[in-house]
């Protein structure tokens, strides 16, 4: 890190650390909360009382804007061990905003104030709704926002046609607002390949499902952390992104594993540990020593990162994960 004391300017050099704001959106029933339930110790402000089935800790569904606003105060008020927001669903989110507008200016519809005010009126509140969010960040809170996704017509400026593409079910107002404030907006879909038999184009697939980080003419995503561009639609492939602020849960007590069992490491667990491996300060030469520092029966039959079973590894993030928020791996 560069000196910059010299200077006399007040000046800082490298990554500042903060906790996470992410948004994910995709198509209904896929399993957006379920994946936000794997986020470090996470409460949810269910907006539409989509988690009834999830075996979570929520607030009491709010009725009404002020509901909202109550509970981020109270939040950023107490004391609890809690690590992550989770807002689900932000598109409901902006349903009660709408109705507080209209309620205490007496309109029955946003469209009823006129030359587009009503609509001024949301993107102002949606935006101080997002800056008040940072009290929760500044005690170390990371926040989550699920959206679901809508398939809009978009033209682009500069080409001829228009084409298809998802997008977050927002209004024009506030999609940018979220867009912008995001550090992480997390596209989940399932993926579907097309073959052509006879000249005939045929969709098949359907199950698998995944993560889109990256930008492109179907869909909006965005990341600031290198992911890769497509990921398995698991908390795994993402979890590096929330060590530095320490806020992973430590890893439960390691039991012991059959070698030869369980499906390979995907390429991002292994990539995952690769990068923890490389903050605790160590090269990657030294992948046997790696294995010492973890539980051996766990990793047995295990002589390099490519032998890991997705369990094994798992374990050796949660494991390398915990030695990293500690500082070290002493």
């Amino acid at each position: 890190m560069q000196d910059n004391s010299a200077t006399g300017l007040p000046l800082i050099t490298g990554k500042v650390e903060k906790p996470q704001r992410v948004v994910i959106y995709g198509p209904e029933g896929i399993g957006k909360s379920t994946l936000a339930a794997a986020f470090p110790e996470p409460v949810f402000l269910d907006t539409e009382g989509g988690t009834i089935h999830l075996n979570v800790t929520r607030f009491a569904q709010p009725q009404n804007w002020e509901d909202i606003l109550d509970l981020i105060v109270q939040l950023g008020q107490s004391d609890h061990h809690f690590q992550t927001l989770v807002i689900d669903t932000v598109d409901w989110l902006e349903r009660l905003l709408i109705e507080h507008i209209c309620r205490k200016s007496h309109k029955d519809g946003i469209e009823d104030f006129g030359y587009g005010k009503g609509y001024t009126y949301l993107s102002e509140e949606f935006s101080r709704f997002l800056q008040s969010l940072e009290a929760l960040r500044s005690r170390g809170m990371h926040l989550v926002m699920v959206a679901h996704s809508t398939i809009r017509k978009f033209e682009q400026p500069d080409a001829a046609g228009a084409y298809d593409r998802y997008e977050l079910k927002l209004s024009k107002q506030c999609a940018p607002l979220i867009k912008e404030w995001c550090d992480l907006l997390l596209f989940v879909n399932y993926f579907t390949k097309v073959t052509e038999t006879d000249g005939r184009k045929k969709a098949v697939g359907g199950k698998e499902r995944r993560i889109y980080t990256a930008h492109c003419a179907a869909f909006d995503a965005k990341n600031r952390h290198g992911l890769d561009d497509v990921l398995p639609m698991e908390f795994e492939a993402i979890a590096h992104v929330f060590l530095a602020t320490g806020t992973l849960p430590a890893p439960s007590a390691t039991p012991s594993t059959p070698p030869a069992s369980g499906k390979p490491a995907t390429q991002q667990q292994i990539k995952n540990i690769q990068g923890l491996w490389q903050q605790l300060g160590c090269g990657q030469e030294q992948m046997a020593k790696l294995f010492q520092w973890l539980d051996a029966e766990a990793l047995e039959g295990a002589e390099s990162w490519d032998d890991l079973t997705m369990e094994q590894a798992a374990r050796a993030i949660s494991f390398l994960s915990k030695k990293v928020s500690e500082g070290g791996v002493a």
